[in-house]
């Protein structure tokens, strides 16, 4: 089966792909399902019923996910395309440990498929700027950031799967950060993750930006693996055509070799596995 478990539309305030262009065009790919998981960033970003003068990044409008407007349409292509492809309710969550609160609300709102949890900026300041990263070492930032995942998982469950769990690594000018470092943060966190029935996501991205591992790496992978972690997706974090569905089959190929045997897709929060 070809799924894509992490796409983003123009609900997501970094993308202009229509929601149903991405459908359209995922059929037109021969895709069997994919998932739709918008941003939500909240310390970052307001919602918009609260926005009173909308701030815009890049002529885009800085602000979560329109829920209301964004579940009428996705339950309404979901049926107008049953026939042709399986599309799943889900949504990225960009967390921090202060913003829990307003992601459990959320989470009792509209009924999920799919959470992907991700950590997208820590202390409310961003990767991709330098912001977190400013000011710090890098055995500070790349130790904070994992700090910051780690109580997360402690604290929150209402999640399916880590997202690109080293995502730091493709906004640090400082190069790669060794392994063996941060190797017993990253496996407490695996732990949890596993004991708690969670996974964690492939994300297909890496080819794109070119990074020279995979994401997350072949280490974590190995590690996940070793530790009995069975839940895997994948997604291509698409916000493009050129991006939908990209090297999902090759990376299917690549956890074969890392000793996986299967992947997952969802439906209502419930993972189910297919053969590698």
């Amino acid at each position: 089966m070809y799924c894509d478990y992490h796409v983003h539309t123009d609900y997501s305030d970094d993308s202009t792909y229509l929601i149903e262009d991405v459908i359209k065009d995922a059929i037109d790919k021969g895709i069997d399902e994919i998932c739709i998981t918008d941003h939500v960033d909240y310390g970052i970003k307001d919602d918009w019923e609260e926005v009173e003068i909308m701030i815009y990044r890049d002529g885009m409008p800085l602000a979560n996910v329109d829920y209301p407007r964004w579940e009428k349409e996705l339950t309404g292509l979901q049926q107008v395309y049953q026939d042709q492809i399986k599309i799943k309710m889900g949504m990225e969550f960009g967390m921090q440990v202060h913003t829990i609160h307003q992601y459990q609300k959320l989470f009792q709102r509209y009924p999920f498929d799919f959470i992907i949890l991700s950590v997208h900026q820590v202390e409310d300041k961003e990767f991709w700027t330098q912001d977190f990263q400013r000011g710090r070492t890098q055995q500070e930032y790349i130790e904070r950031y994992y700090q910051e995942m780690l109580e997360l998982v402690k604290i929150y469950k209402d999640y399916s799967v880590l997202g690109h769990m080293d995502l730091i690594v493709r906004y640090d000018e400082n190069g790669l950060y060794p392994f063996e470092r941060i190797k017993p943060m990253i496996q407490e966190i695996l732990k949890i993750v596993i004991e708690d029935g969670k996974g964690i996501e492939v994300n297909t991205s890496y080819h794109r930006y070119g990074l020279n591992d995979m994401t997350p790496s072949r280490d974590i992978l190995r590690l996940y693996n070793k530790l009995g972690g069975k839940i895997i997706t994948i997604g291509s974090d698409s916000h493009k055509k050129e991006h939908l569905g990209a090297y999902i089959e090759e990376t299917k190929d690549e956890l074969k070799k890392l000793g996986f045997e299967y992947y997952c897709t969802y439906e209502q929060m419930r993972p189910f596995f297919h053969k590698l």
